[in-house]
């Protein structure tokens, strides 16, 4: 196996041209294998294989620095270092993260979770390098998808300030060029970046600008024409005219050519951008086909290239039934999201409605700010977004749709615990920062059917509002308890009877946040077996919760525990505390949350097992608070 010569970086040089050649299909047979057992990213990192084997052989991993924009496309890079090794711990507890980070691998430049970074983390790197006096080179890899993104083109703006090589690899896996097209921008490639070319050019320049009172006249001239037969010629004009010199298309599955025009643009005096042309999922059929379905893939049937099925819907599924059917009924809904129609459930929405489904690309700052306008004449746009995405449009939230009072409705999916995805992902900080907004109105959903009915409030209902829902499979208990939905209002589902308290008389509250609740009951069993009886509230509101309700029941209990999937800073439990602190009450408080710490990855139910958020986590809690208590 060809593999077992890269024991670690830039090993890949060492390797002879037969056996570069096979290597590919190597690595991708690993993808594959590994994937299929650990979801993960499978189509954009069969797109890069020979992408990646041209940057590790044009240049030095040691030394120069690679910048992956949307990290999770970094795994042959994993590889090509030497981690194939422990490739089969992918995203699991312990093992390989599915993004760059540098704490598991020097090699790894930064750790990149969100997109459209990696041009301003590139330049950052490519200024602190000639401050100082250092050498080496600074590759920046986006996609075309992520230049969607403003804060790409702020670095780009930024960049033609920069006089010294900086390099950005466009991985373009998306545009259509034509074959004239191509071939005659590889054929002005070739002359454009050869290094006669550049050498001749510089010195022209140089000579007719030392001709008196007319030599910049002449320059000037020449460069307006220059510019006028290249927007016709060239489809790169556009980085052209902000100051980033651009070289391609080039196949990107050809790694002798992406080489040679790496080591080419390594030799520009200033930001030069690398267009680069590859195929998701590339050499694996189903993902070739389906690339969405297998961009972010659960384990998959490898062979079929079918997701091996879960049990019960998920709660993105029981939303994406709910906007359907709204659809219907409610014609002044809309649908808005920023580059994950499949992710967050709206690809049936988008079917049904096209004219009223809004994808706007990988921009979540425009996306309220757009929903927000929209709210302003009568619609009722839902924002679709995942947890960890939301928090980059925190500025929109704040002063575009709470400030003015606009009634969005933000879907916010992936709230809690994501697990595998890790650190950059898990949604375990949305409550606290959409609680300190005034006005905006915050729900979780213990089941699948209180989605579907918080959903429907939410339509109905006048300002900003939020419904925070779980990545997984949705609840399917307690079906019958289903009360109907009313601002800021709890739901009692388990009070324990006289005879059940025992001897002791303790009385312990469970005030729980949406998934929170199946911990809650699950612990109240648990309990229940070692005598302690403990009654279970569902919250659904985390703002407003149901203060009056608390304030009534409060004399009743000795201890009030809140549980919540977000960390304890500024979350529920802290907003719960500080009421009943204010209220007089006399018992004790516990808050049972995430811990104000970054959470790896690793399988969502044993991150959960290991903070103590299950049921047996929260049953121990609890058992320990009540000993306190006697």
């Amino acid at each position: 196996m060809i593999l077992e010569k890269i024991q670690q970086e830039n090993d890949i040089k060492k390797l002879t041209p037969s056996e570069l050649e096979r290597l590919p299909r190597e690595i991708r047979r690993l993808l594959i294998d590994t994937v299929s057992e650990t979801g993960g990213h499978l189509a954009s990192n069969l797109g890069v294989v020979e992408l990646t084997m041209a940057l590790h052989l044009a240049f030095d991993v040691t030394k120069d620095q690679i910048v992956w924009d949307v990290g999770h496309q970094s795994y042959t890079h994993k590889i090509l270092t030497g981690r194939w090794k422990n490739f089969s711990s992918l995203r699991q507890w312990g093992g390989i993260s599915g993004f760059p980070n540098p704490e598991e691998n020097a090699n790894d430049t930064f750790l990149t979770g969100h997109s459209t970074t990696s041009l301003s983390l590139g330049l950052g790197l490519a200024w602190a390098r000639e401050l100082k006096g250092e050498n080496y080179h600074v590759i920046s890899v986006i996609g075309d998808g992520s230049l969607t993104g403003g804060m790409a083109y702020e670095a780009i703006n930024n960049a033609s300030m920069l006089k010294k090589n900086y390099i950005i690899v466009l991985n373009d896996n998306n545009m259509s060029i034509s074959e004239n097209v191509g071939g005659m921008s590889e054929g002005l490639m070739k002359v454009r970046t050869s290094a006669k070319y550049t050498g001749l050019k510089d010195n022209v320049q140089s000579t007719l600008e030392k001709i008196p009172v007319y030599g910049d006249k002449i320059v000037a001239s020449i460069r307006r024409t220059k510019s006028g037969i290249k927007q016709l010629m060239i489809p790169g004009m556009t980085f052209e005219q902000m100051g980033v010199m651009y070289l391609g298309p080039v196949d990107g599955h050809d790694v002798a050519a992406m080489r040679r025009v790496f080591e080419e643009a390594a030799q520009f005096q200033g930001p030069v951008l690398v267009h680069v042309l590859t195929k998701k999922g590339y050499g694996f059929k189903p993902a070739e086909n389906h690339p969405a379905r297998f961009h972010g893939a659960d384990p998959f049937d490898k062979d079929k290239g079918i997701p091996k099925k879960l049990k019960n819907p998920t709660y993105t599924d029981i939303f994406s039934t709910v906007m359907r059917k709204m659809g219907d009924r409610e014609k002044n809904v809309v649908a808005i999201t920023a580059a994950m129609m499949d992710g967050v459930g709206l690809k049936r929405f988008h079917n049904m409605f096209p004219e009223r489904f809004f994808d706007v690309g990988i921009a979540e700052e425009h996306a309220v700010t757009f929903a927000a306008a929209m709210a302003k004449e009568g619609l009722v746009p839902v924002v679709a977004i995942y947890s960890t995405f939301l928090q980059r449009a925190y500025d929109q939230i704040l002063n575009d749709v709470c400030v003015t009072h606009k009634h969005v409705i933000f879907a916010v999916d992936r709230a809690g615990i994501v697990g595998k995805d890790g650190v950059t992902h898990q949604g375990v900080f949305d409550i606290s920062y959409l609680s300190s907004m005034p006005g905006m109105t915050i729900l979780a959903p213990k089941n699948k059917w209180e989605l579907s009915d918080m959903m429907k409030f939410a339509v109905k209902y006048d300002g900003p509002i939020a419904i925070r829902y779980p990545r997984g499979e949705a609840c399917t208990l307690w079906k019958e308890q289903r009360a109907d939905v009313e601002l800021g209002k709890c739901e009692e589902l388990y009070v324990p009877g006289k005879s059940e308290v025992g001897k002791d008389g303790k009385r312990i509250m469970l005030f729980a946040l949406g998934s929170m609740v199946k911990s809650a009951m699950e612990a109240k069993d648990i309990l229940a077996e070692q005598g302690i009886a403990v009654s279970v509230v569902n919250a659904r509101f985390a703002q407003p919760f149901d203060k009056e309700y608390l304030e009534k029941k409060m004399g009743k209990y000795d201890a009030i525990v809140t549980l919540e999937e977000n960390v304890r800073s500024g979350g529920f439990g802290e907003h719960v505390s500080a009421f009943l602190g204010q209220a007089g009450y006399q018992g004790k408080v516990e808050c049972i949350s995430v811990p104000d710490e970054f959470i790896q990855h690793g399988d969502a139910e044993l991150l959960k097992h290991k903070l103590a958020l299950d049921g047996a986590g929260v049953a121990a809690s609890v058992e320990k608070l009540y000993k306190d208590l006697l």
